[in-house]
């Protein structure tokens, strides 16, 4: 039986843009390698030319859009349902309740939908009053039109619950199991020194601002590496390349493409703050615990729910107390054991890609009407 699906409200594929990107990274080939007909929608110039992990069988679709900070989403979205309400899939896969404005015409074109509904955008501080007004409003939308709701995690579900009267099916992300890594070429000095690590977007809500502050202290006795950036230039970037330039020991790495860097930088860690606060269960974090980051974490339901209580220290978003529990971790390298083990084994349990495939085409089945893949055996 043909299976076809659209998906629909990311960059592209393969794009490494951010979490949706990611998750449909693994996501596509694992469908196409349970025969669906698999499309993936994106925006022009987000794909790496020669990417050697592009699968063949992947449909790519891009369509026209306004590049905005706040309507690149939407615009976006829209050109992506027209275009599939004309190819007519037998379901279609939504990645951001900011593309529940568009889902009424997809039910009216009799294209059952299931929707990742990501975090809860229109409470984040990098928005203003409008785009918070806006991502609420999808929020609305999404809750009354899709088919079936995702949560990457049960306390988004219990606040689709409590605000919009609806649930669904928690499925989170996955992690990528790695050997051990050395240190790329470019950080080859921290090879002998226990050293702090933050990796963050550069936004309030990710204890950025805080953290900074914090670093100046760390750095008297450790080094400590940021990686990340606004993405756009601001003020978090200017304080992260002033503090980087007055203090030797502070190394601001901008964005990281390279997976493998990243991944050693988190395996050599001496201890990993993760301060993300708005949002379910956040993929960097659950790709530090694969690769068993000692982690202290700002203590928010969100983190506590992907680490588990013995999986990090979980401090307030203060600068002390961030300095306080990074520099008690770089002191402490039997600490550092328990935390990244833990960690590890949890990742290993809980949050893996094949988990996470296998409960989308669950749900794509289920609202395509399509039979299970044991009936279809069974036939």
């Amino acid at each position: 039986m043909s299976k076809r699906v659209a998906v629909i409200g990311t960059r592209g594929y393969p794009s490494y843009y951010g979490g949706f990107e990611t998750a449909v990274r693994h996501i596509a080939p694992h469908l196409a390698d349970k025969g669906w007909d698999v499309t993936v929608y994106g925006r022009p110039g987000q794909e790496r030319v020669g990417d050697p992990s592009l699968d063949e069988r992947i449909t790519r679709r891009t369509t026209r859009g306004l590049e905005s900070r706040s309507l690149s989403t939407l615009t976006y979205g829209l050109t992506a349902v027209l275009d599939t309400i004309r190819r007519r899939p037998d379901v279609a896969l939504v990645m951001n309740c900011a593309n529940g404005f568009w889902l009424p015409l997809l039910k009216l074109a009799g294209i059952p939908t299931v929707v990742n509904v990501d975090g809860i955008e229109w409470e984040r501080a990098k928005w203003g009053r409008l785009a918070k007004f806006v991502f609420k409003s999808g929020a609305r939308f999404t809750a009354r039109f899709a088919d079936r709701l995702v949560f990457d995690a049960d306390a988004i579900g219990h606040y689709w619950q409590r605000e919009f009267d609806k649930t669904g099916v928690v499925i989170s992300y996955g992690g990528t199991e790695t050997t051990d890594l050395p240190l790329h070429a470019d950080d080859a000095h921290l090879a002998d020194t226990p050293f702090a690590l933050v990796v963050a977007r550069f936004v309030p809500e990710n204890t950025v601002p805080e953290f900074l502050v914090a670093a100046e202290r760390i750095a008297e006795q450790y080094p400590v590496v940021i990686v990340g950036s606004t993405g756009y230039g601001g003020d978090l970037d200017e304080q992260a390349r002033a503090l980087a330039a007055s203090t030797p020991n502070v190394h601001w790495l901008g964005h990281v493409s390279d997976d493998a860097r990243l991944f050693a930088l988190w395996q050599h860690a001496g201890a990993y703050f993760h301060g993300h606060s708005v949002g379910g269960t956040n993929p960097a974090l659950v790709q530090a615990m694969h690769c068993g980051a000692p982690t202290v974490a700002r203590d928010t339901v969100y983190n506590r729910e992907v680490l588990g209580d013995r999986g990090a220290v979980f401090v307030p978003p203060e600068p002390t107390a961030i300095a306080d529990a990074v520099l008690l971790t770089l002191e402490d390298t039997s600490e550092q054991e328990v935390l990244g083990r833990t960690a590890k084994t949890r990742a290993r349990t809980v949050y893996t890609w094949a988990g996470v495939c296998g409960a989308y085409e669950d749900a794509l089945r289920d609202q395509a009407g399509l039979p299970s893949p044991t009936s279809e055996l069974a036939r």
